[in-house]
């Protein structure tokens, strides 16, 4: 084993300072190829090894923004390579969490709140009302706070106690329901905001479920950025969906361009869109307990429906194989694009990740849980995940 002190006498004339400097490099170099012996990743003999591609960390361009909402857009696309058991399929999933507000919903919010201000339906002082799990309430809340307007954010139990924590941090003012109507909290929402319409004085709903800024905002900025990222050349899309927003936006793009991938709609089992039946859902910002004006232009190739424990199923794989902690409807994005894998030997596939994980930690992320709400104990889920019990399993 190499020791500290075997590197080589100073030479004649070196200075001490040299000579520690030489020694440091010594060690450097010798445990690089100790590492290299002892921990070789391109063999491929083993289960437990994998082989890597050589790291290229590209230099990406940093741009200073006019504000914090001119941060929003220019989500990196990352190519999965570990996720699948296909090494024909080329995957890529786009982070949307890296958008200043932490999710895709940052788009169409920035787009409705600017396309008011512009149409002169609000101004500074005005307040904003808006029905949302939790992410198009940030983005509204962050829009509303940059442009000097007043929030209300109508939520239900299902949202994260982060995201209403975030909200509030912005200055919004939370209105939660806490019973469904005809057991849709959807109807409730839509019930209180009205309701708060009538009695708050300046007030406007930007109704992200018929606003056409909100697929606007995607044909415009997201499936863009998709189709300069596949140059062109994509096959497949899959999309959560729940306003149909990011869908239809994507399909009125890859239409207009006359290059159109099969898109996937990613529905909960529960949802009543597209043909569902309503039903019992825990994940927020998946499915929809009544039918948005906007998804009456959507025409999505294939639904596949996935359920709760698909979303936490999906997400535990996906961080156990790529280290990225996706979203709740992002986990059952990618499930469904497992489920799918025997279509698509040979394609070119793109999945939207609406959001991060992080917001996540208290449920899908929690073995406990996703035990007493989804009744999976962690070996189970680790089988479910194709995962070892020690790659699986998180506290």
């Amino acid at each position: 084993m190499f020791a500290w002190n075997s590197a080589p006498k100073p030479k004649p004339f070196q200075s001490a300072k040299e000579a520690r400097a030489n020694a440091y490099a010594t060690g450097r170099k010798h445990w690089h190829n100790l590492c290299l012996k002892h921990c070789d990743l391109t063999q491929t003999d083993s289960k437990t090894r994998m082989k890597p591609t050589t790291p290229h960390y590209a230099a990406r361009e940093a741009r200073t923004c006019n504000g914090v909402l001119e941060a929003i857009g220019g989500t990196p696309v990352v190519q999965l390579r570990r996720f699948l058991d296909d090494e024909t399929i080329d995957l890529r999933v786009k982070l949307e969490s890296f958008n200043p507000g932490g999710s895709a919903k940052d788009r169409p919010a920035r787009r409705m709140i600017e396309d008011a201000l512009a149409a002169g339906e609000i101004h500074p002082g005005s307040t904003v009302i808006e029905s949302s799990s939790g992410n198009m309430g940030i983005g509204l809340a962050q829009a509303c706070r940059y442009y000097g307007l007043k929030f209300i954010c109508v939520v239900d139990p299902r949202a994260q106690p982060q995201n209403i924590a975030i909200m509030r941090a912005l200055g919004a003012q939370i209105e939660q329901v806490t019973k469904p109507i005809d057991g849709d909290f959807l109807a409730a929402r839509l019930a209180r905001v009205c309701w708060l319409l009538e009695h708050t004085r300046d007030s406007y709903w930007s109704n992200q479920y018929a606003n056409d800024s909100n697929p606007t905002a995607h044909a415009e900025e997201t499936a863009r950025e998709l189709d300069d990222a596949f140059g062109g050349d994509l096959d497949w899309l899959f999309v959560a969906i729940s306003s149909t927003g990011t869908m239809l936006g994507c399909q009125r793009y890859f239409q207009d361009h006359r290059r159109p991938p099969q898109i996937v709609a990613v529905d909960a089992h529960g949802s009543v869109l597209f043909g569902g039946e309503a039903g019992k859902r825990l994940m927020p910002g998946l499915g929809a307990g009544r039918v948005p004006p906007l998804s009456r232009n959507a025409r999505p190739a294939q639904v596949v429906r996935v359920s709760d424990a698909d979303c936490v199923v999906g997400c535990r794989r996906l961080a156990a194989t790529e280290a990225i902690l996706a979203g709740g409807s992002g986990g059952g994005v990618l499930q469904a694009v497992r489920t799918m894998r025997d279509q698509l030997t040979g394609a070119r596939c793109a999945a939207i990740l609406h959001d991060s994980g992080v917001r996540y930690l208290d449920t899908v992320y929690n073995d406990q849980w996703v035990q007493q709400h989804l009744h999976i104990a962690p070996t189970a889920l680790s089988e479910l995940a194709g995962l070892s019990e020690s790659a699986g399993a998180t506290a």
